[in-house]
């Protein structure tokens, strides 16, 4: 059995970052989405202004299939140059899950 594959991407977006990104985030976003394998994708901001994304895919296959989409591929090397002041990115396998789920 496969295990689901979760990616945290934390970053910071540049002051001075060029037009285009919410749009392209949103069009990334779908993409990812439609992708065979995409389980789920979450997306907090601290008031730090430091970016949490959380993107789950069910096994490693389906996540590098994404990772090396082209049109992903150009929209990370327009990140790099427009929008991020920085970013990490940490590729994780799920080892163990546990749910709770309180029901009146």
């Amino acid at each position: 059995m496969t295990a689901p594959i979760v990616t945290v991407f934390r970053s910071r977006l540049r002051d001075d970052r060029a037009d285009g990104y919410e749009d392209t985030a949103e069009e990334m976003e779908r993409r990812a989405r439609s992708m065979p394998g995409f389980v789920d994708f979450k997306q907090f901001v601290a008031d730090d202004g430091e970016r949490l994304s959380l993107i789950a895919f069910a096994d490693r296959d389906s996540h590098d299939a994404w990772r090396d989409d082209p049109d992903h591929r150009v929209t990370q090397q327009r990140g790099r140059q427009d929008w991020y002041a920085e970013y990490t990115i940490q590729v994780c396998e799920q080892l163990v899950t546990r749910t709770f789920v309180h029901h009146r």
